[in-house]
Formats: C-alpha cells, structure tokens, sequence
C-alpha cells in the first residue's frame, strides 16, 4: 500500500499524533516503521513549524506596535433584545474526531452555533478550520495561544490578535469581527487592540462554563438551563470535553422547550438594541431618597371598587428565564395582562426578561430590591430599597415602571408605608386573595381552589414566579375557570386611572 505524507498531514495534532501512529501500526498489511517515524518526525516538526514562527513573532520580533489613540471597541457581555433567542459560542479547537462528531451534533440539532478559534490551532489543522467553515457556521477570533493577554504587553497583545486575523482569513477566507479570550476577561489593552485590528467588539459571556461546571453532560444542562437568556452568549469549551458532545441534543431541547432559538453571535448582535443610560430615561428620577417622611401621605389597598367582575393578578419576585417564559406565553394564549411586582436584584442579573415582561403590556412594579421585610430595617434602609429597586427596574426596560409598591410577605405599617409613600411610592398594592404557592408543598389544585372560593368582583390575586412551585400548572385552570364564571382581568394600572381604589382605613 502507497500513503502520501503530505495528504495525510492535516490529521494529525499534538493531541492526535500517538493515537494516529497507533492506528498505522494496526494496518493491514503493516505500515514499515521506518514510514512511520518518518511520519511521526514529519508532522512534529511540520505541525509545529507555524507555532514556533509565530511565537518567535509574538516574543521575539522587535518592533513595537504603536499604541491606538482611537475608541475603543465595545465589549459585549450580552445583548440587549426581548426576543426568544441566545448564542451558543465554542471556544478553542479540539482533534479532528470531536470537532467532527460536535459539528454532526451540531447539525443533527439545528443549532447554529459561533466558533471561536485560536490561531495556531487553525495553523496546525486548517482542514478542521475549513470545515466549520463549510458548514456555515461562524468563525471568530479567539487570540492566537488562548493565553492570559492582561500579563504581556500592548505589542504583544495585538500580535497575539492581529496575527489570529490573519491565519483565520487566510486559512478560511472568513475575517473575524469579534475577539474573545480564553477567559472572557479583557481589559482596555485588548478593548484598543480590537478597535486597531478593526474588530467589532471583545466578547465576554453572560455565561462561561468553566471546567467544574463540565463534568458530566448533565451538569452542562443543569448550568445552561438555571442560568439561559434572551441576549444571553453561552460559552463552552471544544477542548478535551467529550461530554459536551451529549450536551448537545439536551441543550436544544431545553430550548425547544421555551421557545427559544439558538442563533448565531452575529445575528443575536444585529438584532439586539442599545439601552439608554438611566439618566436619559424620563421618570429615572421618581423615586428619590427622602428623610422627611414622618407626615408623608399614602394609600393602602388590597381590592378595588367596581360594579363589573374585573379582577387583577399579580405575580411577585422573580424567577429563570424558563419558568417567566412559560407563564408569559400562558397569560399571552389567554390574552390576559398582568401586573408583576420585580425582585431588583433578580432583575438586575438579567434585565432582557423584565423587557419582555413589559413588552408583553404587561405592569411593571416595585417589590424592593433584596426582598427584605422592611418592617425590620430603618427608614433609610426601607428607602435604598426602593429607590434602587426603582432605578435597576427603569434602566432594565427602559421606562419609568408603575408607581405602585408591594412590599414582601405582605409586612407594612404606618411608618414603613410613610417612609416609602415619602421615596416616591405612595400607593401600596396589597391584595385579597393569596394562595401561599411560594411554599411548594400546595398543589396546583390547591392554588385552584383557593383562587375559586375567594375571588370576587374587584379581587387582586396574588400569586408568585418562582421556579419550582405549582403555579405554571395552576395559572391555565385559573383562569379558565374564572372566564367562565364572567370574570375579566384588568392591570393594576387601569385600576389606578379609573380611580376605583378601595382605600383601607
């Protein structure tokens, strides 16, 4: 038998080069071992020589690349966009076998993802470059050793990055328009290197699955299915990871499951939008730190007055993207709206899914930012709370929420309500009817039947968006049964309008 050396090159891998010896010395009839050293000394020293150049050129070359006084690129960490859609990025290169079998997964699954290479190793195997490439997938740079960037300097740094460009286009036609590092950190170096090497912008995650969070396929799914995103860039690792590979199927059903598309970094960009800073959003300023609160006047309610069968819900906290999702796309078949009180701090960590709640048409309104109970802090405490809640909430869907207030757990008293009536809320939304689904022990019957024995004509139902408990279950018999029964759902909001408040003494 003939084997032509040169053809044969582009398998083999500092990874691979045992395995791939092993596997001639299997043949039938025997591969000579002379052919085989000669193999092995040849691709050593023939997969090595582009590193070894580059690195001379990275460490050793001389000249200093002159510093860019331009703006810097933008760094996206997410996207700022409603939609039902998040990317899935690849970093770094693995052997020709599993990038293979990843991108058949890949495939099988209708997953468009986005690779991120490093440039040796599209030096050391172009064939595998070429291939993402042949099946339509995005190719990016990721730097050209994957190193830690924040430890070198400027000239270095643009090397490491200019030169990724180069093999990348050279080896695949494709020039990259994001630069991510090994880590997803970056600093303003590497910000001024992209903007010199005319790349859009340096990538960090919203989410980047380190080593402890890939032991098994599931603890993948588990990670990705807590912590996914509208606008989310979900980062995971092609090298020495066989278990991504059962990730895959799994990861495509959780999205399958809510709605949502997996989409290419490029597209998930163009169809995101830039947010306002909160100083530019009318009404930012409504609620404001305030001492004098002892003479502060407010209003406490928990149902309204009407002569229809209107009736509110309202859902409190916060909860994953998966659970919010499922009980919007319920209330959207139903053609209900709804006023949601926010968790701040929940909504800080991804302001994507209260944009969504909101352009849903649904109310927006404040239920402190930790979840304290603010009967056991003091007035200034009681108004950080709100006024940060207030704050996170407007920049996160870019408008001045509903001035309505609900404190948890229900705990209010006349100073508490003065000291937030003086913050700017002065219209505290209790309720009537509360079916304790935050305690995962009531059933969806249970939740059920509660809201059918005390519902009534300007009733407020509270209910919650916590991930774990019935209420996603419950929510569709809710309000069937109550359509049924000739009642209509109103928003908080229209409430207030029609000034049909039931005050409390």
């Amino acid at each position: 038998m003939s084997i032509n050396v040169l053809s044969t090159r582009h398998v083999f891998t500092k990874r691979g080069n045992l395995s791939m010896v092993a596997k001639l010395m299997r043949m039938k009839p025997k591969v000579p071992l002379l052919l085989v050293m000669l193999l092995c000394l040849q691709v050593m020293t023939g997969c090595t020589l582009f590193k070894r150049e580059a690195e001379q050129d990275v460490q050793e070359n001389p000249a200093v690349v002159e510093r860019y006084d331009g703006e810097m690129s933008k760094v996206i960490p997410s996207v700022y966009t409603a939609k039902k859609e998040f990317a899935l990025v690849f970093n770094g290169m693995g052997d020709d076998v599993f990038m293979s079998q990843l991108l058949d997964a890949l495939d099988k699954n209708k997953i468009e993802g986005t690779f991120f290479l490093p440039g040796v190793r599209v030096a050391e195997e172009p064939g595998i470059a070429r291939e993402i490439a042949a099946r339509g997938y995005e190719i990016q740079n990721n730097t050209l050793h994957r190193t830690d960037l924040a430890s070198i300097s400027y000239d270095k740094i643009y090397k490491e990055v200019h030169r990724a460009n180069e093999v990348i286009f050279k080896e695949t036609g494709h020039m990259p328009a994001y630069v991510a590092t090994g880590s997803g950190e970056y600093s303003d170096d590497i910000r001024l290197v992209a903007a010199q090497s005319g790349l859009d912008a340096v990538i960090s995650y919203s989410l980047n699955l380190k080593k402890r969070h890939m032991e098994t396929s599931e603890m993948i799914v588990d990670y990705v299915n807590k912590y996914m995103t509208r606008g989310g860039i979900i980062a995971l690792n092609t090298e020495e990871v066989p278990q991504l590979l059962d990730a895959i199927p799994l990861i495509a059903d959780i999205a399958n499951k809510v709605g949502y598309q997996i989409v290419p970094l490029s597209k998930l960009i163009a169809d995101g939008g830039e947010r306002k800073p909160l100083e530019e959003i009318a009404g930012y300023d409504a609620a404001r730190i305030n001492a004098d609160y002892k003479n502060a006047k407010y209003t406490v309610f928990k149902q309204f007055s009407t002569n229809k069968k209107e009736i509110a819900l309202t859902f409190d906290d916060w909860g994953t993207d998966f659970t919010v999702t499922k009980l919007l796309d319920t209330l959207k078949k139903y053609d209900v709206k709804a006023t949601f009180f926010l968790r701040a701090n929940g909504v800080e960590r991804n302001p994507n899914l209260a944009r969504a709640i909101y352009e849903d048409g649904h109310d927006v309104a404040n239920h402190t930012y930790s979840h304290p109970v603010i009967t056991s802090l003091s007035a200034g405490e009681i108004q950080e709370e709100v006024v940060k809640a207030h704050q996170v909430i407007t920049e996160a869907i870019q408008a001045q929420p509903v001035m309505l207030f609900r404190p948890p757990t229900g705990a209010i008293d006349e100073e508490t309500a003065r000291t937030v009536a003086a913050a700017g809320y002065d219209k505290i939304a209790m309720y009537d009817v509360t079916t304790f689904d935050w305690d995962a022990a009531n059933t969806a019957d249970d939740i059920v039947e509660v809201i059918m024995n005390k519902t009534e004509a300007g009733s407020i139902i509270l209910l919650h968006m916590l991930d774990g408990i019935h209420t996603l279950e419950a929510l569709p018999i809710v309000i069937e049964k109550l359509h049924n029964k000739g009642y209509s759902f109103v928003k908080m909001s229209d409430l207030l309008d029609s000034k049909k408040i039931a005050e409390l003494e």
